[in-house]
């Protein structure tokens, strides 16, 4: 036992084994232990195919030994521009088992936006879905890319300049040996959404990957294990499907892999014959979900035999649905994060010391974001100074723990988005509570700020959305020559259903001031939402720029 001084005094020190925490380990454990585990991929022509951990194991490493072989060295960014599928699946552990770093490209991206992402990244090769081909078309020279591998789907021959991905796996012995990676080398990498501005890179390191999926797992987490059947309905290019790929097959959990059909009723179908018993996905897909569920309630046409767990993130699910999906026997997990924080942060489960309290009380807590996850801490800060947890109290919420980003991928520029004492500055208003549950307020600048008083759009928006002819509900401060800001909601009414304007604001003054209330109310058929489910609010801060107020 090797012996330290420390503050003059002499201590014990552990001696552990150098076992750095990298994919492989997790790839190795998959491949050994959880072999007849079943993953399905759902095609965009519907049909399903079957594989397994054997079959997944197999091909992510003959994927890594073909990226080398085509030239891949350490660290070079390989893009993806695929669904959910077994096949991404095999990148997301191929690529950074090889030494290189996956980016997953969003598809739903304006093709200049990808281009500028893919070049800023300087991703070298791309694996692309062959339905995605005239996207990439579009953006292949301005990204620079060198080589674009495609995943078929159909027959017939490939033009000379691609390669296909199953010929180039079929061309491997399947003898790869793996490089020896660091642990802090990067494995994989995400853009921001651009909700505040330009999208910003973040690489995620072998460590934090390995290390947010042990996070996941844990039973005040997300419980995963292997008795789960899993479905992520968030993109696995949106924040790498909030982790799961990675924490599935560390736990050995069987895998549906949805495709682009995100369509309720079909979603729905697959869970009840599948059995899933734990899924991910934003609101709009949960309210849809719910939609569907209200519409065939008396046919009873889905019914859970397993306990059904939904983890719902992206942007914060209205009480009213969690509270409606439990009818159901499907229980809404609230969780939050960002693409900077690989990205689950925190996650709102109830304390046994909870069991007592009124049904309500225990909504109003479901719905908050929750307590950090182990090894993640919070804070809210207001003008360089930490606020309490009480409750009421609001500031900006900072976050620090091994799993968050400590830089944006060449942005020196941003370098200001952490403290001088480690911490991320996020861009959300929040308050914490005594049991150190965090709350979101709101994003900084969605804030309404009205007479020198700050206004919830989130609050309004979840209020809004407990009304039974409300869907969905957005709300945008607009100037006004009076106040600076006043609240404007947009509302999206339910099929067959009608509500007045002044009915909203009956509903909402029972538990708002009025002061706080939306001066104005437009019904809408849509609310504009960006690329991974959120609501634009900067489109409608445009749209009704120039509002006419009433006196």
């Amino acid at each position: 036992m090797r012996r330290s001084v420390l503050f003059g005094e002499e201590t014990m020190r552990g001696t552990m084994m150098d076992f750095p925490l990298v994919l492989p380990v997790l790839l190795e454990r998959a491949g050994k232990l959880f072999k007849d585990v079943e993953i399905r991929s759902r095609r965009p022509d519907q049909s399903v195919v079957r594989s397994n951990y054997t079959e997944f194991y197999t091909r992510a490493r003959k994927l890594a030994g073909a990226l080398t072989r085509l030239g891949l060295q350490r660290g070079d960014r390989i893009a993806s521009m695929m669904w959910n599928h077994a096949t991404h699946l095999e990148a997301f552990f191929g690529v950074p088992c090889a030494g290189g770093i996956l980016h997953t490209l969003n598809p739903r991206l304006h093709p200049h936006e990808i281009a500028l992402i893919a070049r800023h990244a300087a991703d070298r090769f791309v694996i692309v879905d062959e339905g995605f081909l005239p996207l990439l078309e579009k953006v292949r020279q301005e990204a620079n890319l060198e080589k674009i591998i495609v995943v078929r789907c159909g027959s017939g021959n490939l033009p000379g300049e691609y390669l296909n991905y199953d010929e180039l796996l079929a061309a491997e012995s399947g003898d790869f040996a793996y490089p020896e990676l660091d642990e802090g080398e990067g494995a994989a990498m995400c853009f921001t959404s651009g909700t505040t501005g330009c999208s910003k890179g973040v690489v995620y390191s072998h460590r934090a990957l390995v290390l947010h999926s042990f996070g996941i797992c844990l039973p005040d987490s997300c419980a995963l294990s292997q008795q789960d059947t899993v479905l992520p309905m968030s993109p696995m290019f949106h924040a790498n499907a909030w982790g799961l790929p990675f924490a599935g097959v560390m736990v050995g959990a069987r895998l549906l892999l949805p495709g682009p059909n995100l369509e309720p009723k079909g979603l729905l179908d697959w869970m009840k014959t599948e059995r899933v018993t734990f899924a991910s996905g934003v609101p709009t897909i949960c309210l849809g979900l719910l939609d569907a569920l209200e519409k065939e309630s008396e046919t009873g046409r889905w019914k859970f035999e397993a306990p059904l767990r939904i983890l719902c993130g992206g942007a914060a699910p209205p009480l009213e649905l969690i509270r409606r999906m439990d009818h159901f026997g499907i229980h809404m997990l609230h969780g939050w994060g960002m693409t900077e924080t690989t990205p689950l942060a925190t996650i709102s489960r109830l304390k046994p010391s909870m069991d007592d309290w009124s049904e309500i009380e225990k909504y109003q807590m479901r719905a908050k974001q929750g307590m950090a996850a182990p090894f993640v801490e919070v804070r809210c800060t207001r003008e360089g100074e930490v606020v309490p947890w009480d409750g009421h109290t609001s500031g900006e919420l900072e976050i620090r723990g091994p799993w968050i980003a400590g830089e944006y991928y060449k942005a020196p520029e941003m370098a200001d988005r952490w403290t001088a004492d480690g911490w991320f500055r996020t861009g959300d208003v929040a308050t914490i509570d005594e049991e150190g549950y965090v709350k979101l307020v709101d994003r900084a600048k969605d804030l309404v700020k009205s007479g020198g008083e700050w206004i919830s759009s989130v609050d309004l928006e979840n209020a809004l959305m407990g009304h039974p002819a409300v869907k969905e509900a957005c709300v945008v401060g607009i100037p006004h020559p009076k106040w600076q800001e006043r609240p404007l909601a947009a509302v999206v009414l339910r099929e067959g259903v009608n509500a007045t304007a002044n009915e909203l604001l009956d509903f909402l003054s029972t538990c708002f001031a009025k002061w706080q209330l939306p001066d104005a109310f437009v019904f809408v058929e849509a609310i504009p939402r960006t690329s991974v489910g959120k609501f634009k609010k900067m489109e409608l801060r445009e749209r009704f720029a120039n509002w006419k107020w009433q006196s």
